[in-house]
């Protein structure tokens, strides 16, 4: 019922609508029709194709509320606030149903990081017993041998460093290797008994 009628056949001829109110709702349907194209596309670089219509259309029904108590100039820069507004709300429901797929870490059994304690042990045993070989070893036999082996320099080098020759160096190096060879077949034998 219109005003009374049962129908618009039965409203009288000379009802007419506002002007002003006709040309602002005919403004606010080319703006749609203007804006829709630009928006997807604003939507489809932030979110699936999919949910880019899905937020274009809501964005534009809740453009509807404001169509007559804003101006025309502020529809745009409302439309696309709505509408950043409906992606961050899409992706804070996603992020709480991801929430909600999650395992809880007490169910989950996770591998200790740390050795076992019998390799730990082993590598203790192990360390100390370098120590104490190379510490056996003469004071510049031990020198070259860190600088070479463990210091990583090339023969030339420790030679030139300690002052020596080059053979004085490999000589050094042999005899370390055949101390710790030593060591470590009494270390062996040591350990199994």
């Amino acid at each position: 019922m219109a005003h009374g009628y049962d129908s618009l056949m039965e409203m009288p001829r000379d009802f007419s609508v506002d002007e002003e109110l006709r040309d602002r709702l005919q403004g606010f349907d080319a703006f749609l029709r203007e804006q829709h194209p630009p928006l997807l596309k604003f939507l489809r670089l932030r979110t699936g194709e999919e949910d880019a219509r899905d937020i274009a259309q809501e964005s534009l029904t809740r453009l509807l509320r404001y169509r007559d108590s804003e101006p025309a100039e502020a529809w745009r820069p409302l439309l696309y606030r709505i509408a950043r507004n409906l992606l961050n709300e899409q992706y804070r429901r996603s992020q709480s149903h991801r929430d909600k797929q999650n395992v809880q870490v007490e169910t989950v059994e996770l591998a200790d990081p740390a050795p076992p304690l019998d390799l730990a042990i082993q590598h203790a045993q192990e360390q100390a017993w370098l120590r104490e070989a190379m510490l056996s070893l003469p004071p510049r036999c031990r020198q070259v041998f860190v600088l070479v082996r463990i210091d990583g320099l090339s023969q030339g080098e420790v030679a030139r460093r300690c002052g020596i020759s080059v053979k004085t160096v490999e000589k050094h190096l042999a005899t370390a290797l055949v101390a710790l060879c030593d060591k470590a077949g009494v270390w062996e034998s040591g350990a199994s008994t």
